[in-house]
């Protein structure tokens, strides 16, 4: 293995490992108080903290009540980290480990709970007139900027390719 993979693998692992910790920890916490009573906690107008069991992917995405889908969730998960575990331990810029250490670290949070719970624990609840987004964990957030960085990553990265290119064609 060279030392760029062994540098990739280790920030990349670092970030999936204190995303995993924190994800726990937090669903800990909610599972611990949020969910001995399905209370709801309001800490501002337009933040709550609430108790919900996401038996699907995204947004409650694929829920059902078949006993194999948190297992057919989660090896498909464990698929995409491998993939993604791969990539990762090719990639040569700092933004493109965070993001894959971020979405790793994500997927593996959620596959515990698949395991452990056969659902989801979710307790994020942001709100606006009346109108919830779908709650949500530290997982999914991990995944959510995780994504945004990749983007920016693929776009920045394009960029820099080309600046290389054009900078190598003009004899600088």
């Amino acid at each position: 293995m060279t030392d760029a993979a062994k540098r990739s693998l280790k920030l990349g692992g670092l970030l999936a490992l204190l995303v995993v910790l924190a994800d726990q920890s937090t669903k800990q916490w909610a599972l611990s108080t949020l969910f001995q009573d399905g209370r709801i906690v309001e800490v501002t107008p337009f933040f709550n903290l609430v108790a919900v069991w996401n038996r699907g992917v995204s947004f409650g995405l694929m829920a059902s009540d078949d006993p194999m889908t948190p297992y057919y969730l989660s090896a498909f998960a464990l698929a995409v980290v491998i993939g993604l575990g791969i990539w990762l331990s090719k990639a040569t810029s700092p933004l493109l480990r965070i993001s894959l250490g971020l979405i790793i670290g994500g997927a593996i949070g959620n596959v515990i709970d698949r395991i452990r719970f056969h659902a989801v624990v979710d307790f994020i609840d942001w709100h606006v007139a009346g109108y919830h987004w779908p709650a949500f964990n530290i997982a999914d957030s991990a995944i959510s900027i995780g994504v945004v960085f990749l983007l920016f990553d693929s776009f920045l990265g394009d960029s820099r390719r080309a600046d290389a290119h054009i900078s190598k064609g003009s004899g600088e």
